[in-house]
């Protein structure tokens, strides 16, 4: 009987303070018969202790499972008198930790259960819970989620904002963290100026916000908080830059673009050059840019697109080629061409397929019509080559570092356009004396001929103190991207079906 009361003490340790009576084993479950402890008990209204009994009642509580099988406990509890005159009459006994006021489930189960719904919410979290010996529905899953407490709001002395998509191009909400711990604080429901005023002016102590580039935020900042420092994103900078520098690159792709087949004079271009024409002839009259969108029938950005470029030359664009299976075969195809013009391709097609070659023949037909065998290399598209601008110096191999120099050699502007990234990229490690080397590259970029890159320094001069910010003092906005990303999971395992109440409890408990 001894080992018995050993054992039932070590697999049910955690009822403890009840005196077990029985286990039962039911099969599929199994129930355990237990009492409170016959000590004296504390009124929860006066605090006077007593053990006058006035009767007994039984409460049935699950615990967490055994051998997985779910455990019921059914306790009896007393009813107690209070002794002090004009208090409650009788009260029930409480046992914290092991029975709490008005719950079916013992603590410990209702943690266990916390924690998994946490993670899973609805009904992923109860197929988990089922398998584990804990079912219930999917709403009292919900339920039970929306009663865990939420960590207690702290305003940081650094903080981050940034919005996300709670359906994309409709609706957006905003989300508030401490980028120095990237400790959730707070969601809003919109990325309105007025709601984050409201919010930084009813919780005063900010010191730093990092943001991005929306006048929205930086509006809403300078009303509640005037005082307050607005630091850039040095990603978003380096993103903004990215996109300039692949408009750049694309309209001089006339010039860098030497290796392949000239670019084609179809009716395409024709109609480039016709228009580009129109403009310019337009445009030497004094006629306004939303005048010449109206009388052409074109969209104002088109408009502007054609003013930017001062040479008709400069609308051209290099094929844009991928690489194909085709590739490592080159040389043999160019050799056989130069011994023998009039090769068949289905020839070529069986001697590259003894060498190894994967692909079908249509895919071989269409590289030698398109002149890919003749060229002195395989032509590469602008893409590709603003990702050999923008990668870091020491990445790129000492191939791809020959062939970056070799093309934005063709132009002088090519030329500016690759010592300009190089020294904003030098500009993103921050350091006291950048603010004026930006102010510096802002004045070299606007003596260039490299019309996309000077909107970006105008888009710079829009929020200069944020970005001297951030070119200058350790902030960033990184730990709220990184927090975006894990509530785009977050809202993937929901599909959109809860609202944003459901939603913000997540973020904030994860």
């Amino acid at each position: 009987m001894r080992d018995v009361d050993e054992l039932v003490s070590v697999v049910f340790a955690g009822l403890s303070p009840l005196v077990v009576e029985n286990v039962a084993d039911e099969r599929e479950r199994i129930r355990v018969r237990a009492r409170t402890p016959d000590g004296p008990v504390a009124c929860p209204g006066c605090g006077a202790e007593t053990t006058r009994v006035h009767g007994y009642h039984e409460r049935n509580v699950a615990d967490v499972p055994v051998d997985a099988r779910r455990v019921f406990v059914a306790v009896r509890i007393r009813r107690l008198i209070c002794p002090t005159r004009g208090c409650r009459q009788t009260f029930r006994e409480q046992l914290p930790g092991v029975l709490e006021r008005y719950q079916r489930r013992t603590p410990r189960l209702s943690g266990h259960i916390g924690a998994v719904v946490r993670e899973l919410a609805g009904r992923a979290g109860t197929r988990v819970l089922s398998a584990l010996a804990m079912p219930l529905s999917r709403h009292t899953a919900l339920r039970i989620l929306l009663r865990l407490p939420l960590p207690q709001l702290q305003v940081p002395r650094v903080l981050g904002v940034d919005d996300f998509a709670l359906r994309r191009r409709h609706r957006y909400a905003t989300v508030l963290i401490n980028a120095e711990t990237r400790q959730r604080i707070d969601v809003l429901p919109d990325r309105t100026a007025n709601t984050l005023e409201a919010w930084l002016r009813t919780h005063p102590g900010v010191q730093v916000v990092c943001r991005d580039g929306s006048g929205t935020y930086a509006e809403a900042i300078r009303r509640a908080l005037p005082q307050a420092i607005q630091a850039g994103d040095r990603w978003h900078l380096w993103h903004g830059l990215g996109q300039v520098v692949m408009k750049e690159v694309a309209a001089h792709s006339a010039c860098w673009a030497k290796a392949g087949p000239p670019p084609q004079d179809g009716p395409r271009a024709q109609s480039t050059l016709q228009r580009w024409h129109q403009v310019h002839d337009l445009l030497g009259k004094n006629v306004g840019l939303l005048e010449c969108a109206r009388r052409l029938n074109l969209s104002l950005n088109t408009v502007k697109r054609y003013a930017r470029v001062p040479e008709p030359g400069r609308l051209r664009r290099a094929p844009q080629y991928r690489p194909t299976l085709v590739d490592p075969y080159r040389d043999h195809l160019r050799r056989r061409h130069a011994d023998d013009p009039a090769v068949p391709v289905l020839h070529l097609f069986n001697e590259i397929k003894t060498l190894g070659y994967p692909g079908s023949f249509n895919l071989l037909y269409r590289y030698i019509t398109q002149g890919r065998v003749e060229g002195d290399r395989p032509p590469i598209s602008p893409r590709h080559l603003a990702r050999l601008l923008l990668t870091r110096p020491g990445n790129p191999t000492v191939k791809r570092q020959n062939l970056r120099d070799e093309l934005t050699a063709t132009c002088p502007e090519m030329t500016d356009l690759a010592g300009l990234v190089r020294a904003f990229a030098d500009l993103l490690r921050p350091r006291k004396d950048n603010a004026d080397r930006l102010n510096e590259w802002i004045t070299t970029v606007r003596a260039t001929d490299l019309p996309h890159l000077h909107s970006f320094t105008r888009g710079l001069d829009q929020d200069r103190d944020a970005v001297h910010t951030a070119v200058t003092m350790p902030h960033h906005n990184g730990g709220t991207e990184g927090v975006n990303t894990k509530t785009k999971r977050i809202m993937r395992q929901m599909h959109g079906r809860a609202g944003f109440a459901l939603l913000r409890h997540r973020i904030l408990l994860a």
